[in-house]
Parts: structure tokens; sequence; C-alpha cells
């Protein structure tokens, strides 16, 4: 059996992959703030998160009847960072909708995000040891 394989160490290795795909996303945005057209990214995963945690489940489950199907539906598990479009506000004439100062903002959160889902990781593997080392 493995130590890491807990409920609560997954959710809060999904939260430190969903803050790097953040991240990433972010980044994309700031660097395209310019690029005409260009309409900008976020990552969905807390709220995700807590619909699962809370039970909620959907009332529509697709069948799958082959592995390559979509899931529709709750799985009962953690649930995957995914990125959304948001293809329509427009925030100046060339149809841009990426604002740098929010985006600048988003990045400090997520920052500070990242460092609490470590900071928890790292207690939880400093129990852990405390455990198994008897002390």
């Amino acid at each position: 059996m493995n130590l890491l394989n807990n409920g609560s160490f997954q959710r809060l290795q999904s939260g430190l992959n969903a803050s790097n795909l953040r991240n990433t996303v972010i980044a994309n945005n700031i660097a395209n703030a310019d690029t005409p057209h260009f309409k900008r990214s976020e990552v969905s995963f807390e709220n995700l998160l807590k619909k699962e945690m809370d039970g909620a489940q959907l009332s529509l489950r697709g069948r799958r009847t082959d592995p390559r199907h979509f899931v529709i539906g709750s799985t009962g598990g953690i649930p995957e960072a995914s990125v959304l479009r948001d293809g329509t506000s427009s925030m100046n004439n060339n149809e841009n909708n990426v604002d740098a100062d929010r985006e600048m903002s988003l990045l400090a959160d997520n920052q500070l995000r990242y460092n609490s889902y470590i900071q928890a990781v790292n207690e939880q593997i400093r129990m852990m040891r405390t455990a198994l080392e008897g002390r």
C-alpha cells in the first residue's frame, strides 16, 4: 500500500496540477494581450472539486460503450482541471478580451494558491514520516 495514494494527498496533487496549468494559461493570456482577436482562457478546478466533495452529482449520466467515449456525469473521483475559453467578451476594438492588470492579479492569486498547496503537501509528508518513524 502506498501512503501517498490517499484521497487527501490525491486532491492536493490535483490542485497542484491545476495550479501549474493555470499558471501556463495566464502566462499565455498575458503574452497575447495585444494580439488581435485573441480570447483569454481560464482554468476551472476548485469549483469542480467542491461540487465533487459536496456530493453534487449531475442528474444525467452517460452510458459508455467504448473506453474512448467521453464521460458524462460524475465519475466519483477527483476531477481534472479544464481550460475554458471566454469567447463572448471583448475589451478593445481589436476584439481581444485580455486585461493585463487583471491577469497579473490572477497570477499573484494563483501563486498564493500554489504555495498553500505545497505547504499542505509538505505537512502531509511530514505527518506520514513522523508516523512511520514513531516520533
